[in-house]
């Protein structure tokens, strides 16, 4: 039987949805798993404030006509606790953009992602484009483990005015919600200016839209979209894809575009 998984950590938003839609349509069992994976937030305080809302969650993948909810402890993850964990030869993906602003992340990534794969073996993996460098992280940890299993990244889901669907989105102020999407707007500068040669004065306006709608800025890069290594100079050939990554008051978004 073929199985297609979608892994959250819950507060699930038309995002997932899509992607289970997707799974279910593809597959003969669709399953979805909500854990909120402690070993992936190098701060304490980030994890204590990620939003459950596992009643309304329920409903939602029973609406959907999920086949199948995971809904495991720390313990059941963890037996052994959480210290100790084995470490993951990740190379590059583990030094830039998210793996350098959060050390650690996406070795905790790999370390719940290879319990579940092997709880769950799916045939299919579903993830979202908009969390770009953890899918290609994930794929890492596919070949190293010779996995059978396929992952699908599809498209990020946008709200009306852009911005990414992300289950931190619920934890924005008003006003900060509104300020929100100048991360969409930054990139869509990208997009629609992009021109072969220096890209320096291309990333630093995109940065100053961001600072004008109150973002503390992490990173705007753009990368390889293949292998993610920084594209300060472009040949109009490569593939590339822009990244960012910033905080709106004390929630940190992050979002990508592929860009032609």
């Amino acid at each position: 039987m073929q199985v297609g998984w979608v892994p959250t950590m819950g507060a699930l938003h038309p995002g997932h949805l899509s992607l289970l839609e997707t799974a279910r349509k593809e597959n003969a069992l669709s399953i979805c798993s909500i854990f909120v994976n402690p070993t992936q937030f190098n701060v304490a305080s980030d994890f204590e404030k990620y939003p459950i809302t596992l009643e309304k969650d329920i409903k939602l993948l029973v609406a959907a006509k999920v086949d199948l909810l995971f809904l495991p402890d720390v313990d059941d993850i963890y037996p052994k606790g959480i210290s100790g964990l084995e470490q993951y030869p990740l190379g590059y993906l583990e030094t830039t953009l998210e793996g350098e602003f959060r050390p650690g992340h996406f070795q905790g990534v790999c370390q719940v992602m290879n319990r579940l794969l092997e709880i769950i073996a799916p045939g299919r993996l579903y993830m979202g484009q908009k969390d770009y460098q953890q899918c290609m992280v994930i794929q890492k940890l596919l070949e190293l483990k010779q996995s059978g299993t396929i992952l699908h990244t599809c498209s990020t889901r946008r709200e009306p005015d852009g911005l990414a669907m992300s289950s931190r989105n619920m934890r924005l102020s008003e006003s900060e919600r509104k300020d929100a999407i100048g991360l969409y707007e930054a990139l869509t500068y990208i997009q629609q200016h992009l021109h072969p040669g220096d890209l320096t004065a291309l990333v630093g306006h995109a940065k100053s839209i961001l600072l004008q709608r109150n973002f503390r800025i992490d990173y705007v890069e753009m990368a390889d979209a293949v292998t993610l290594h920084p594209v300060k100079r472009w040949d109009s050939k490569e593939k590339l894809v822009a990244l960012a990554a910033a905080f709106q008051g004390q929630v940190r978004l992050i979002d990508n575009m592929l860009l032609t």
